[in-house]
């Protein structure tokens, strides 16, 4: 394909400006050409890199900077993947007036704009198109999905990305149980979205009025998610955050229906603000993101503290620890997910025992994991009779495993409801771990104190992440092109004794652009880039299973901490 000139691309933006309905974009490219036209470099290579690329969609959907051009998040891009997803959906059915799409948002810059666009456009095609009333969280769309017996959902969300953001998850309903795309779907809709954006304007788009949902799906995702814990024993003193997000509507409802106290509020950050003004990143895993939480959990004397992001898919907590420089400490994703899924498999073999106290054999479910996720819970499904299985990053994947009770990845993401909803979700998750937290509280232990069970009755499990952000993709690459042109064979001083490169297909993933080192002792690194930020991320395992618990923390820690001095010389 040849390259494009300034000629060629001041035609197509002017092109972009005659179909945008957005009219802040409309001026905001119309000013850039007009800097490219008066010779402005930085102009000129800010069109390039809005026009000589197309935003990918993918199994992640479409996610990417609000702004005018294919390679941004705009009304244009938005609509033309509303009518390539209709018409992927249109060819599929069997009987065309049976598809149906139901569209959620969230509280981020043109969320709604963009939903009734989707919306619109897809009614236009010939699909039932249902808005749900309001904004609110990615898992109650994801939940709609099944409870209105949609053939997909669309959520309008960039989830914990920068403010400048937003994105268009999609979800299929009928044989995907309302789980995320993976291919070839994904490569389908992609096809249809080109064919769309090459052949049509968005003004020759025909539109449609679509359907509100009333609260009742509200109330139903609400009642389902309270179900999953049982009557609170005692009542943990908490702080909750929706980190300037769509949480805590949702979750104030879910926490009285379940029968939980109110928990003390961040107040800063508890309203809906696509600016998210007191964070630099909205996201509970980056410095310096929980610091009000963690100042209103010293006033409160809090016993946890709860962090929804700002779609509220992902959950955080913190407890108590005298030793941290904030008096509280943030469990990381894998400590998390190890509890939750120890809660489940515990629940599992208690029915299994109500239901054949002879039934010593067989599998009773799937506790699942991605795998960059902590080892630790294959440990735990062995151990409780229960089946395991490891997927690739992601609850498109994590979601499809079969029979499956429980899923994590290390990333925040818990699904502890698989028969309600299909992809992650942090408030179900964080019912699900105040649950927990009340049972201890009455039986007079902590979160730490279960932790301290967790390592002595597994193995202590010890988890690093290692993230380099970068402002070139090209430089992800370059890493990843290395490390397979020069593999290492020894890391932080302990051997590489093999080196795994999924993009061969190993182990019968689908090839994946993922290398996994297994390291003499058992210790595990994996080393891809991020699917969703510009990033590349390493993550480092290691294990513990001898000993006191202080040796068992002790001999995991520092194998981690060799582990990730010496990742970070090698990507570096």
């Amino acid at each position: 394909m040849p390259e494009l000139t300034d000629a060629d691309r001041i035609a197509r933006a002017e092109a972009w400006i005659a179909q945008d309905p957005d009219p802040e974009t409309r001026e905001e490219l119309a000013a850039i050409v007009a800097r490219v036209r008066e010779g402005d470099a930085a102009a000129s290579a800010d069109l390039a890199s809005r026009f000589d690329a197309r935003l990918a969609f993918g199994t992640a959907g479409l996610r990417g900077e609000i702004a005018a051009g294919p390679n941004r998040m705009n009304r244009v891009l938005v609509s033309q993947g509303a009518a390539g997803l209709a018409a992927h959906l249109l060819e599929r059915a069997t009987d065309a007036a049976a598809a149906s799409v139901v569209v959620g948002y969230d509280g981020r810059r043109n969320s709604e704009a963009f939903a009734r666009d989707v919306a619109e456009v897809m009614a236009g095609a010939g699909v039932r198109a249902i808005l749900l009333p309001r904004l609110l969280p990615t898992p109650v769309l994801a939940f709609a999905v099944r409870h209105l017996d949609t053939s997909a959902g669309v959520m309008i969300t960039a989830s914990h990305n920068p403010p400048n953001d937003n994105g268009m998850k999609v979800y299929l309903g009928g044989a995907d149980h309302g789980s995320q795309i993976v291919a070839p779907a994904d490569a389908e809709i992609a096809a249809q979205i080109d064919r769309v954006a090459a052949s049509t304007t968005v003004h020759e788009l025909p539109r449609g009025e679509f359907e509100t949902a009333d609260e009742s799906v509200v109330d139903a995702y609400v009642a389902a998610t309270a179900a999953v814990a049982a009557t609170p024993a005692a009542q943990p003193r908490v702080v909750y955050t929706a980190m300037h997000g769509v949480g805590w509507e949702t979750m104030r409802r879910v926490l009285e229906t379940a029968g939980f106290d109110a928990p003390t509020l961040v107040t800063e950050q508890i309203e809906p603000d696509g600016r998210f003004p007191t964070v630099s990143f909205p996201n509970p895993e980056e410095p310096g993101a929980m610091d009000l939480s963690f100042a209103a959990a010293r006033a409160a004397r809090a016993d946890l503290v709860v962090a929804n992001d700002p779609d509220a898919d992902r959950l955080a907590v913190a407890i108590p620890d005298p030793d941290a420089s904030e008096e509280y400490r943030r469990l990381t994703g894998n400590e998390v997910g190890l509890l939750l899924g120890w809660q489940v498999a515990e629940r599992v073999a208690a029915e299994v025992e109500r239901r054949d106290p002879t039934d010593a054999a067989g599998a009773r479910g799937t506790l699942a994991c991605s795998i960059v996720s902590s080892p630790g819970l294959e440990a735990v499904a062995r151990a409780h009779g229960l089946d395991f299985r490891a997927t690739l990053t992601g609850f498109k994947w994590i979601s499809r495993a079969p029979e499956l009770r429980f899923g994590f990845e290390e990333a925040l993401g818990y699904l502890v409801n698989p028969e309600t909803v299909r992809d992650k979700d942090g408030i179900s998750a964080a019912v699900a771990f105040l649950s927990l937290a009340a049972r201890l509280a009455a039986e007079g232990r902590t979160i730490a104190d279960h932790l301290d069970e967790f390592a002595m009755r597994f193995g202590c499990f010890d988890s690093t992440q290692v993230s380099i952000r970068v402002t070139e993709l090209a430089r992800i690459a370059e890493v990843m092109a290395r490390l397979r042109a020069e593999p290492p064979v020894e890391v932080g001083g302990i051997r590489v004794e093999r080196i795994d490169d999924l993009a061969d297909g190993v182990d019968g993933y689908p090839p994946s652009d993922v290398l996994r080192l297994v390291l003499e002792g058992g210790a595990r690194v994996m080393v891809r880039p991020s699917g969703t930020e510009p990033k590349l991320k390493v993550y480092i395992d290691a294990a513990a299973v001898e000993g006191t618990l202080a040796e068992r923390r002790a001999a995991a820690s520092d194998t981690v901490k060799r582990l990730e001095t010496g990742m970070r010389a090698l990507v570096a």
